[in-house]
């Protein structure tokens, strides 16, 4: 089964191998500092889901660097985006924002930026900078929705609704600005069906989508609701005939980012097979070939 993945498009629009770097902003989240809710997303870890991130503490010209050393053994002549990752990217005053970004934006080796964030955290201001980014080098940005379905939202503390994404993608994409769709498969309550319909729905008006395997994380509310034996997780099996579904309803100009996820292991709580990644994405592929 045919798709077009995340590293065939980037091979294709850039000419080599690209590889992203996360790099930590130093934001938070409307959803945390009480501004729609104190207690963040109910999976969502300490690090905002950044834990690949170097530091906070440091510049972002820092960063790049440091995240480059860890790849240069993998890399010849490649080139690197710059993903501001971890917690709200566009949650800031616009002065600052544009300070972080032009530090990726100017950095000689960065061909794109990508940003994570919140369809609720993109004002008139927000989305005219992200424009004039655009104009300078390829911008992508990473929208948080998971699920479609209100009842699931409001269970996860998503804080938004449905058609606060809609705009969000309508604004960017009138823009010319490339939108990535997140999506969490797995979430507690859903169905096949269900999850196959935000997926649906989704590739309507996305420019690619992130599969996302629903992670229980240390820390987090949705821990709690786990080791209450609340809620349960995908088995594997589950998930590989999951992905195939999803993919098979994805459209060819839809690029996929992601198939699973790797979230720190450190912190992994279930489904444990998660954590050999390799092990997993070698199955969607088998599966996906026959």
């Amino acid at each position: 089964m045919k798709y077009t993945s995340l590293n065939e498009y980037l091979k294709s629009r850039f000419g080599c191998k690209v590889y992203k770097i996360a790099v930590d902003g130093g934001f938070t989240c409307p959803n945390r500092d009480g501004t729609i809710d104190s207690k963040g997303c109910i999976f969502c870890s300490a690090g905002g889901s950044g834990e690949f991130a170097s530091g906070r503490n440091l510049s972002i010209s820092q960063q790049i660097e440091n995240g480059k050393r860890l790849v240069e053994k993998k890399i010849k002549d490649g080139k690197y985006i710059a993903y501001f990752q971890p917690f709200t990217n566009t949650y800031a005053p616009v002065e600052r924002l544009r300070g972080l970004y032009m530090q990726a934006v100017e950095h000689p080796d960065i061909v794109a930026v990508s940003v994570a964030t919140r369809p609720d955290c993109l004002g008139d201001d927000v989305l005219d900078l992200l424009d004039e980014i655009n104009k300078i080098k390829p911008l992508f940005v990473e929208l948080g929705l998971q699920t479609i379905h209100e009842s699931t939202a409001k269970y996860i503390r998503r804080g938004y609704a449905l058609d606060v994404y809609d705009k969000a993608v309508d604004d960017l994409k009138s823009r010319g600005i490339n939108v990535v769709t997140h999506v969490i498969l797995g979430l507690p309550g859903e169905s096949t069906e269900d999850m196959l319909k935000t997926v649906e729905y989704v590739c309507r008006n996305t420019d690619g989508i992130k599969l996302q395997l629903l992670h229980i994380i240390k820390g987090t509310d949705l821990a709690d609701e786990y080791e209450q034996g609340k809620i349960s997780v995908l088995d594997f099996d589950e998930y590989v005939n999951l992905i195939k579904q999803c993919v098979d309803i994805i459209p060819k100009n839809v690029v996929i980012h992601r198939l699973t996820g790797d979230g720190a292991k450190k912190d992994l709580i279930a489904p444990i097979w998660s954590a050999d990644k390799k092990r997993v994405l070698n199955a969607i592929n088998k599966s996906l070939s026959e």
